[in-house]
C-alpha cells in the first residue's frame, strides 16, 4: 500500500525534488500540499490542497507529513503533525538548536510516531560506500576530514539571510559536512574545536564559516561552509594506510549523475541516482516493515549538539 504523503511548503526543494521523487516512488503518492500559495501547491500535482497547514495536518488521510518550511519553523510544525498521529520528514536542520531538535525527538517518542531529518546526502550509495570503507578499515585508522561546500547565492529576499529566520550558511552547507564527520564516526562522537572563522552578513547570518578541530581526540577535521566564495564541493577522508577522495565538483550535491570515489588510489564508480527518491522509498520501507533504512534521530541530535557548539564558540574574522 503506497504511504500518502503530505507537503507542508511548496518552495523549491519540494518542487525540484521532493514532489518529483515521491511521484517516481514505487510506494507513496503525493496526496494532499498545503502553503502559502495555493498556485504553486497546485503545480506539484498533489490529489488534494489545502488552504493552510493546520488542516493537511488534521487530513485523516495524510499518512506522513514533508515540511519544507523556513528553518525557525520546523519545530512548531513538525511537533504538531507528530502529536497528530502523523510521521514526520523534515527538511534540516531538523531544529535552530539542540534544545529544539530535542523536543522535537521528545514528540516523536511521545506519540509513537517516526520523525527524520532530510539530510538527503544520506541516503546517496557514494557517502553509503565512503562510510562503509571506512567501517572496514580500507584505509586504516581514520584521522583526517577536509570538507569544503561553498556557493555564490543570489539570496536577495531569502530567508537564508535572516538570523531570525535560522539563515546563514553553517545551518545549510554547513550541515551536509556535520553530517559528514557524525557518519564516518562509529560510536562515540565528541568534538573538540580549535577554531572558528566567521565573516557575517550586514543582517547578522553568517555568510562565510570555517571550523577546525577533532572528533574524539584523533580525527583532524575541518569544515568551510560559504554563500559568497566562488563554488567548490569537496571531500577528502584521510587514514593511515590510505585516503578516499570524492570526485567531480559535487561531492555532496551529486543528483540523477554518475559519481565515483578515488579509494586508495582506485576509482570506484556509481551511476546515477536519485537519492531524494532513495530517502522517500526508504522512509516508506523502513515505515511499512519492509526494510529501508532512515538516519537515526541520535545522528542528528549529535549534529544538532556541534551545532550549538560552533554558534556558541568565540569566533574569529574570517580571512580568506
Amino acid at each position: 500500500m503506497s504511504l500518502r504523503w503530505g507537503f507542508i511548503g511548496a518552495g523549491n526543494i519540494a518542487t525540484v525534488a521532493l514532489a518529483p521523487a515521491v511521484h517516481k516512488a514505487s510506494n507513496s503518492i503525493l496526496y494532499a500540499v498545503a502553503s502559502g500559495d495555493t498556485a504553486r501547491s497546485e503545480k506539484l500535482e498533489p490529489v488534494k490542497v489545502h488552504v493552510s497547514y493546520a488542516d493537511l495536518i488534521d487530513d485523516p488521510d495524510v499518512d506522513a507529513v514533508y515540511i519544507s518550511l523556513p528553518n525557525h519553523l520546523h519545530g512548531r510544525w513538525a511537533i504538531a503533525a507528530l502529536n497528530s498521529g502523523k510521521d514526520v520528514l523534515c527538511e534540516k536542520p531538523l531544529g535552530l538548536s539542540h534544545a529544539d531538535s530535542l523536543a522535537m525527538s521528545k514528540a516523536a517518542q511521545t506519540s509513537g510516531r517516526l520523525l527524520v531529518e532530510a539530510a538527503w546526502t544520506s541516503w546517496h550509495p557514494r557517502f553509503k560506500r565512503a562510510y562503509e570503507l571506512v567501517r572496514a578499515g580500507d584505509i586504516g585508522e581514520i584521522n583526517g576530514i577536509d570538507s569544503a561546500f561553498t556557493f555564490k547565492g543570489k539570496l536577495e529576499n531569502n530567508y537564508r539571510l535572516d538570523p531570525a529566520m535560522g539563515g546563514g550558511s553553517l545551518f545549510d552547507v554547513g550541515l551536509y559536512q556535520l553530517h559528514l564527520w557524525r557518519g564516518l564516526s562509529d560510536g562515540a562522537f565528541e568534538v573538540d574545536l580549535d577554531c572558528v572563522a566567521v565573516k557575517y552578513a550586514p543582517s547578522g547570518v553568517d555568510m562565510t564559516t570555517k571550523v577546525s578541530g577533532q572528533i574524539n581526540n584523533s580525527v583532524r577535521v575541518s569544515a568551510l561552509s560559504s554563500f559568497e566564495l566562488p563554488d567548490q564541493q569537496k571531500i577528502s577522508i584521510l587514514g593511515s594506510t590510505g585516503a578516499i577522495h570524492f570526485q567531480g565538483d559535487q561531492a555532496f550535491t551529486s543528483w540523477k549523475e554518475p559519481s565515483s570515489l578515488l579509494v586508495a588510489g582506485h576509482l570506484e564508480e556509481f551511476a546515477a541516482v536519485d537519492a531524494y527518491q532513495l530517502m522517500v522509498e526508504n522512509f516508506t520501507d523502513y515505515l511499512q516493515g519492509k526494510g529501508g533504512w532512515v538516519l537515526p534521530i541520535m545522528q542528528t541530535l549529535d549534529v544538532a549538539r556541534v551545532l550549538d557548539q560552533i554558534t556558541q564558540y568565540e569566533a574569529i574574522t574570517f580571512k580568506p
